[in-house]
């Protein structure tokens, strides 16, 4: 049996770390604050090109359209940035859901 779980569906939206960028917790590791999100980025929010000092992030493509250096992805698509690794920046040509998760801490911070 897991030791954990929930609906995603139980948990509400929240303000992401960008306007137009919202974020469903589906699960916090107390002890290095890792987190599984369910990630929701409104029809034509365009993320800046930035870096988690604090985590490895791996990202897989639920829902909608995602334009990265010219090139469109969409569902199943998957991306993995590592920490400190400048990415970005990302367009959502369409309303798009992402199931995505950092092994550390969800900061942001721009690129040096």
């Amino acid at each position: 049996m897991f030791q954990y779980l929930t609906s995603a569906t139980a948990q509400p939206w929240q303000p992401g770390p960008y306007p137009g960028v919202e974020l469903r917790l589906l699960h916090r590791h107390e002890t290095s604050g890792a987190v599984t999100v369910l990630r929701k980025f409104a029809a034509g929010v365009t993320v800046p090109a930035h870096v988690h000092p604090l985590a490895n992030e791996s990202v897989y493509i639920l829902t909608g359209e995602w334009e990265e250096d010219g090139v469109v992805h969409g569902p199943g698509a998957f991306f993995y940035a590592p920490r400190g690794e400048r990415h970005g920046p990302h367009f959502a040509r369409t309303e798009v859901v992402s199931l995505t998760i950092f092994d550390g801490p969800l900061t942001v911070a721009q690129p040096a």
